[in-house]
């Protein structure tokens, strides 16, 4: 059978062709008027392609709503970072230590004289034995004469003793001045603290020293009749240039003095007490909470989601200009079959 079935074929092959030209004819013509193809299966498509490119817009707004939300963060983190540059944050720091840098305490006596200077520890002053009278002076003091650095035509005179060193011990200085007649109606010293009596000691030029101390640091005043109690805390502060300052914070109690002596006097007697507050220095400097670093690797991030989102969208872009044509093609398809 097959032979004869070849040999009919070989014998007639145009009928052969015609016949499977009728045949495609045939269910082409089946397959598309039907509707099935036609009217069904596109719409089937079309409705699936509507909702990706649905979908896809949806998801091109959101990635440019969130590169919109990136910008704001860049200009946002830049902004910060220039107010801080502006406006440092003051630090404090507290370091602990066992003996201070002995400071200078410069009395401005005027016609007072010093009677006694000791220094004494644990927070103890024995009583005074004879009030008003000389006594043992066994701090380490200096007399120095300079002009005034405000007037520069006064002359002054200044005392300079050597204040306590010893806090863990409480180490005090304890000194009593004497002044005989005054023209005021108010009796007071005033005296002046600086950082370091060693610097003034070997300073060879303590006028100029003197001068230069009395315009940076402030001066207080310590009354007579009464027991003036002076504690000091140091303070050291940072500039920007990297120089550091040195002031003297202080707290100030005043006890009477009780006079005891058998006949009136007329003479006026001054007690003054200098100790140190604790064993901290406190340390200021003005710190910039801004981290280059971090604002840096914050802006990479960023434009890192900014890339990726714009790569998202571009080919979001393309992958419906691709459907945009796939189903533009099939319509096309379409409607040469049909016709």
């Amino acid at each position: 059978q097959l032979s004869e079935d070849v040999e009919r074929v070989s014998e007639n092959p145009t009928e052969e062709r015609e016949g499977e030209m009728e045949v495609h004819e045939d269910s082409s013509s089946v397959i598309l008027p039907d509707g099935e193809l036609g009217t069904t299966t596109p719409s089937l498509r079309f409705s699936k392609t509507c909702l990706k490119n649905v979908f896809s817009v949806i998801l091109l707004f959101i990635y440019l709503l969130l590169m919109a939300v990136a910008v704001f963060l860049v200009y946002q983190t830049i902004s910060d970072f220039r107010e801080k540059l502006k406006h440092p944050v003051m630090s404090v720091t507290y370091k602990e230590v066992s003996l201070y840098d002995a400071p200078g305490i410069a009395f401005y006596p005027g016609k007072a004289q010093l009677l006694s200077c000791k220094h004494h520890y644990y927070d103890h002053i024995p009583p005074l034995i004879n009030p008003g009278q000389p006594g043992d002076i066994e701090c380490t003091t200096q007399r120095i004469n300079y002009t005034d650095p405000f007037t520069n035509q006064t002359m002054k005179y200044a005392l300079v003793v050597q204040g306590p060193r010893d806090v863990k011990k409480r180490e005090l200085v304890f000194l009593q001045f004497h002044l005989n007649e005054t023209d005021q109606d108010f009796s007071a010293i005033d005296y002046l603290l600086f950082s370091s009596f060693q610097e003034f000691v070997s300073s060879p030029e303590k006028a100029k020293f003197m001068k230069d101390c009395e315009s940076s640091y402030s001066s207080w005043k310590f009354s007579g009749g009464f027991r003036t109690w002076v504690k000091m805390s140091l303070v050291k502060t940072k500039e920007e240039d990297g120089s550091e300052t040195v002031e003297f914070k202080q707290e100030t109690s005043v006890v009477n003095y009780i006079d005891q002596r058998t006949k009136p006097r007329s003479d006026q007697l001054f007690f003054v007490v200098f100790e140190w507050k604790d064993p901290f220095i406190q340390t200021v400097q003005d710190i910039i909470t801004a981290n280059p670093w971090n604002m840096i690797a914050l802006l990479c991030g960023i434009f890192l989601a900014l890339f990726k989102a714009a790569d998202f969208a571009k080919l979001s872009v393309k992958w419906m200009i691709k459907i945009r044509r796939r189903h533009l093609k099939r319509t096309r398809q379409v409607t040469n079959h049909i016709s």
